[in-house]
C-alpha cells in the first residue's frame, strides 16, 4: 500500500524496486503496530537483540559486521558533473561512472529481502526550514534507526504533496562486502546511494549524508546554512533564553556542551541550559533578518564510550528507555549494556561488541570504540522547549572550538563576521595519543565540516562571506573557544564539562555590550576579571595564562594556514587571503 500518488516518487520508487528486485516491499507509515511487528522480526532473525524491560524499556542491541564498524571517508563520493565542485578535499567520481558502478551492484542485491520504503522529514514536519526524504533500505535495523532519528510516516508524504523537492536514498547492504562499500552523493540529482555497509554513518541516510552533504549543497543554492553545529539555549534567571550555534570537530565535547549542567553556582542562581540539538543546524535568514537555527534531526546517534554519569548524566537518560545501542558489550546477568567508562563494574559475565564471551578481560574492550546509541531526543532531561518549533531559535552567537595545546585561548571573539569566517576557516585540533601514533599533529578542520561539506569548500567559505552581506549588522556574533589547553606536563587547566558555562556567560555578555575586552592580534580577549571562577581552584594568574596570546606561536600558525588554503587554489575567496595578511601584519 503506498502513502502518496506522487508521480515522481511513485516512479523513482519503480525504477530503483526493478533494479534490486526485492520479494516483497514495505511502505514505512511510522505507526506503533508497524514498528513492533518489524522488531519482532528482528529479533526472531537475530539481527537485534531484545534487552531488559524492566531497566531499559523498549531497549535493543544491535551488532554489525567487524568489518564494518565506522564511517568510511575514502568509500564516500562527492559524484557532480565537475571535478572542481566536489573540490580537494572531497573523494570525486563523474556521475556517470558512478550511476554505472553503483547500479551493478545493486543489481538484485535485495533478491529473497523485504524493501522498506522510509518517508522522512528533516526538521518539525511542515515547517519552511524541513526538506522530505525517501529512503529504500533492506534493514530493518535501518528502519528503527531512522524512525528515532527522523520524523517518519504518512504525515511527510502529505506535506511533499505533489513536490519534486525530495531527497533520494538507496541502501542495500547487499553482502557486506568492503571491497564493494560505496556512500555516493549525487548533489545535483537530490540522491543518494549506500551499498555494503550496515553501520549507522553510513547507512542511515538522513544524518550526515542529507542533512550535511547534500543539504549543505541545497543551501549554497537557495542562500541558507547546513551546518555541523549543536544548538543549546542559555536561560538567565530573569527567564531570558540566549541561542548559541557551535561547531567542534570529533572528540572536542560538542555532545557534552550541548547538554551541559550548570556548575552549583549558577544553577542556585536559576540559570538553565536547554539542548536543541548536539550536531547538526539548518540555519536561514528570518522574517526580521536575523539567523534562525533549527535541529533537523529528531534523535541523538552518540558515541557510547565515555558517556557516563558524570561525563555526560543528560546524554546517558536520554538512552535508558526506546533506544538502540550498537556494538557495545552486553552484561548477562541482567540483560544491560555496558561499555568502557560507564562506571568501574565491568559485567564479569558478559559478552563483547561481537558477541564473544568476554567476562570482563582486561585485555580487550567490551564495547568497540565507535559504539553507538541511537536515542529520542525527547528523552533528554534538558530537550529545549523550542525543539519542535516550527520556526527554529533564533541566533546570539556562533561558536567554533578545537583542541589546541598553546596556540589558542580559552576563548576569543572575532572582528567581525569575515573575520569570525576567516577564524572558523583555519580550526584545528590536534591528535591525542589515542587517535594514532603521531601526538600533536595539526589537522585542518574548517568549520567541523571537513568531511561533509557537499561541494568545494573555497565554494562553502565564499557562501558565508555572501550569508554576512545580507546580514549586515544584524548577525550573529563570532567566537573561537579552547577547553584544551594544556601545561607543561600535558596536564588540561581548565575544568571543561559543565563549566564551559562560565565562558559562555561572557560570550552572552559579550553579545549584549555587557563587558569589554582586550584587542589581541587574533581578537579580542576577555579580561580575567570578566570571567566568574567563583567555586573554581583556579586562580586569576592561571586565568590570565589560559587567556594569553603569544605572537610567535601564531606566527608559526600562519605557514600551516597558507600551505591548507593552498590547495583550494582559484576557489580561496579574495576576502580570506586579505585576512590572513591581516594576521601576519598584526603579528608584526
Amino acid at each position: 500500500m503506498s502513502l502518496t500518488n506522487n508521480k515522481q516518487v511513485l516512479s523513482w520508487i519503480d525504477e530503483m524496486i526493478a533494479l534490486t528486485k526485492p520479494e516483497s516491499v514495505v511502505w514505512i507509515d511510522g505507526s506503533e503496530d508497524q514498528l513492533e511487528a518489524l522488531r519482532a522480526e528482528a529479533c526472531a532473525t537475530g539481527e537485534m537483540y531484545k534487552l531488559n524491560e524492566e531497566k531499559l524499556p523498549g531497549c535493543y542491541l544491535h551488532r554489525t559486521d567487524p568489518n564494518d564498524v565506522a564511517r568510511v571517508e575514502k568509500q564516500t563520493y562527492i559524484c557532480c558533473s565537475k571535478e572542481e565542485d566536489a573540490g580537494p578535499t572531497n573523494n570525486w567520481m563523474a556521475p556517470a561512472e558512478a550511476y554505472a558502478r553503483l547500479n551493478e551492484i545493486f543489481d538484485g542485491s535485495m533478491k529473497g529481502r523485504t524493501a522498506y520504503i522510509i518517508p522522512y522529514s528533516m526538521g518539525p514536519i511542515g515547517s519552511p526550514f524541513s526538506k522530505v526524504g525517501i529512503e529504500i533500505t533492506d534493514s530493518i535495523y535501518v528502519v528503527l534507526n531512522m524512525v528515532i532519528m527522523t520524523r517518519v510516516g504518512k504525515a511527510v508524504m502529505d506535506a511533499l504533496g505533489d513536490s519534486n523537492d525530495f531527497v533520494r536514498g538507496l541502501h542495500s547492504k547487499a553482502q557486506l562486502d568492503a571491497s564493494k562499500k560505496y556512500i555516493c552523493h549525487f548533489p545535483e540529482d537530490n540522491t543518494i546511494m549506500s551499498v555494503n555497509s550496515g553501520y549507522g554513518g553510513n547507512v542511515l541516510l538522513g544524518k550526515k549524508c542529507f542533512a550535511l552533504r547534500i543539504a549543505s549543497y541545497q543551501g549554497k543554492n537557495e542562500g541558507w546554512m547546513a551546518e555541523h553545529m549543536l544548538i543549546l539555549g542559555l536561560e538567565n534567571p530573569q527567564g531570558e533564553v540566549k541561542y548559541i550555534a557551535a561547531a567542534f570537530p570529533s572528540a572536542c565535547g560538542k555532545t557534552n556542551l550541548a547538554m551541559l549542567i550548570p556548575p552549583e553556582i549558577y544553577k542556585k542562581q536559576g540559570y538553565k541550559v536547554w539542548c536543541v540539538g548536539d550536531d547538526i543546524a539548518w540555519i536561514r535568514i528570518g522574517e526580521d533578518g536575523r539567523l534562525w537555527a533549527c535541529n533537523p534531526e529528531n534523535g541523538f546517534f552518540g558515541v557510547a564510550p565515555g558517556t557516563n554519569e558524570k561525563s555526560n548524566p543528560n546524554a546517558l537518560a536520554s538512552t535508558r528507555k526506546n533506544s538502540i545501542f550498537t556494538n557495545v558489550a552486553l552484561n548477562l546477568d541482567d540483560n544491560t549494556v555496558w561499555w568502557e567508562k560507564l562506571d568501574n563494574n565491568p559485567p564479569k559475565n558478559s559478552l563483547d561488541w561481537k558477541g564473544d564471551v568476554w567476562n570482563a578481560d582486561p585485555t580487550r574492550p567490551g564495547a568497540h570504540p565507535n559504539s553507538r546509541f541511537t536515542a529520542p531526543a525527547k528523552n533528554c532531561p534538558c530537550v529545549s522547549p523550542e525543539f519542535d518549533s516550527p520556526k527554529g531559535v533564533p541566533l546570539t552567537a556562533i561558536v567554533f572550538g578545537g583542541r589546541r595545546a598553546k596556540t589558542a585561548p580559552l576563548c576569543y571573539q572575532s572582528f567581525d563576521w569575515n573575520n569570525g569566517v576567516f577564524v572558523g576557516s583555519i580550526m584545528a585540533s590536534e591528535t591525542t595519543a589515542a587517535a594514532t601514533g603521531a601526538v600533536g599533529v595539526v589537522r585542518r578542520d574548517p568549520m567541523a565540516m571537513l568531511p561533509f561539506c557537499g561541494y568545494n569548500m573555497g565554494d562553502y567559505w565564499q557562501h558565508w562571506l555572501d550569508m554576512g552581506k545580507k546580514l549586515g549588522d544584524k548577525a550573529p556574533k563570532i567566537f573561537n573557544v579552547n577547553w584544551f589547553r594544556t601545561d607543561d606536563e600535558g596536564n588540561f587547566i581548565w575544568p571543561g564539562f559543565g563549566d564551559n558555562m562560565r565562558v559562555l556567560e561572557w560570550i552572552i555578555d559579550r553579545c549584549e555590550g555587557k563587558v569589554g575586552a582586550d584587542e589581541t592580534p587574533i581578537g579580542y580577549v576577555p579580561s580575567a576579571d570578566d570571567i566568574n571562577i567563583e567555586g573554581l581552584d583556579i586562580s586569576k594568574e592561571t586565568l590570565e595564562g589560559l587567556l594569553d596570546v603569544d605572537p610567535e606561536i601564531w606566527k608559526k600558525e600562519l605557514s600551516g594556514i597558507e600551505e591548507f588554503y593552498g590547495k583550494f587554489g582559484d576557489k580561496l575567496p579574495d576576502e580570506l587571503k586579505a585576512q590572513l595578511e591581516g594576521l601576519r601584519a598584526r603579528l608584526g
